[in-house]
């Protein structure tokens, strides 16, 4: 189940998800909740009552709006959602490690020379957003760097995926219309990252030469931007794999009448270097 198909972030999950189970013989039923609650719950119902043999959920912006577990802990059906964690022992995760990946962000333009750096920061009801903040604010540290507070600007809670590109466009332009002096902007995640760099190239501020950008993902689009974004790159279609493994060890368990608890799976990020950072 997705709740957005049109998030980039969504693609290469489902190509993990379908290489996992095509040579296994499982057909995957694909649902897409269009980002509506409503429908996102009466898929939920309408998969439960065909008695599927196992759940993975791509969760995404809306999902802190919806309690699935009671339904699924109801069902007993094994289920694992990528990209959040629900508390408790019956619903498996899959997520990147993203503490770790705040820091690898921020390491990267500090390693060169990078001191004036604006923060685009995720919204807050969403996950991902507080340990990526955790992650760059421990490398600060470590690294005696002082984060001007007037450069760490914060993307709103809006449940869509896609107005991460609007958010960090009219965030960055708010920085340029302020006159704030900054050569780097860490963003969120790559949509905003992408907004960041219209922004700047709408002033006539060139990017890498005169402020270097950075993103989080790797969606697509992030290598064929011009210049191409460096990023930090969550291993999706590696996740969607994970997910695929924990539901059907979850599944042959339940056949085999043994005992099963649910796994939180966290994999490391990668810096992806291209053409949007460069030295000071």
């Amino acid at each position: 189940m997705l709740f957005d198909v049109t998030d980039p972030f969504c693609t290469p999950i489902l190509r993990g998800i379908e290489n996992a189970l095509y040579p296994l013989g499982y057909l995957p039923i694909f649902a897409d909740a269009h980002n509506q609650r409503d429908r996102f719950e009466r898929y939920l119902e309408m998969l439960l009552e065909r008695h599927v043999d196992g759940l993975i959920v791509v969760a995404n912006w809306l999902f802190v709006e919806i309690d699935v577990l009671a339904d699924l802990n109801k069902q007993e059906i094994p289920a694992a959602t990528i990209g959040w964690e629900i508390p408790g022992d019956r619903v498996s995760s899959v997520m990147v490690d993203n503490e770790t990946g705040g820091r690898l962000a921020l390491e990267h333009l500090y390693q060169r020379g990078h001191r004036r750096i604006a923060i685009i920061r995720g919204p807050k009801r969403l996950i991902d957003s507080a340990p990526r903040w955790r992650g760059i604010q421990k490398f600060a540290q470590s690294a005696k760097l002082e984060l001007d507070p007037t450069l760490i600007l914060q993307m709103p809670d809006v449940f869509d995926a896609n107005a991460s590109f609007e958010h960090g466009y009219r965030l960055t332009e708010e920085l340029l219309q302020q006159k704030k002096k900054f050569t780097a902007i860490l963003a969120f995640d790559d949509l905003a990252a992408l907004g960041a760099m219209r922004a700047l190239a709408k002033t006539g501020i060139a990017v890498p030469e005169q402020c270097s950008v950075t993103g989080f993902d790797d969606v697509a689009i992030s290598a064929l931007a011009a210049p191409s974004l460096t990023t930090v790159r969550q291993p999706l279609e590696t996740m969607g794999g994970a997910a695929v493994t924990i539901v059907l060890d979850a599944i042959k368990a339940g056949h085999e009448n043994r005992d099963w608890t649910a796994v939180s799976q966290k994999l490391h990020p990668e810096l992806v270097i291209r053409d949007s950072t460069r030295a000071t």
